[in-house]
């Protein structure tokens, strides 16, 4: 009756062949990994690139849509995101403050635009 059982030398190849083989495999996971996450930054930054610029006076409005609140500078901090502001231009802010609409307390675009009343 003969010893069939691999020999130390085999049993340690073959050690050597699983282990190459699981380092390719995690090494593949790693490529596909990297590969995601770079398309998902290339992604971010289009989709910063392509954001049109934000505006540089709003005009807040009510609940009902007709009732308008206030007017604000674009970066005003009391400004929320309700969807109740929509960008305007330098002419359409300066029309509002001259029906009437009040000047936000805090940013002052009244101020920032030269408006005296």
């Amino acid at each position: 009756m003969t010893d069939e059982s691999p020999s130390r030398l085999e049993l340690l190849h073959f050690a050597r062949r699983v282990v190459i083989q699981q380092a390719k495999a995690a090494l593949a996971q790693l490529d596909r990994w990297i590969a995601e996450e770079q398309r998902r930054e290339a992604e971010r930054r289009r989709g910063e690139e392509m954001r049109p610029p934000a505006p540089e006076w709003l005009i807040e409005r009510g609940l009902d849509k007709k009732n308008l609140v206030a007017v604000h500078a674009g970066g005003c901090w009391k400004v929320t995101k309700s969807g109740r502001c929509v960008g305007l231009s330098r002419a359409q802010a300066l029309d509002a403050l001259r029906q009437h609409v009040p000047a936000c307390s805090q940013c002052r675009p009244d101020t920032a635009l030269g408006f005296l009343e």
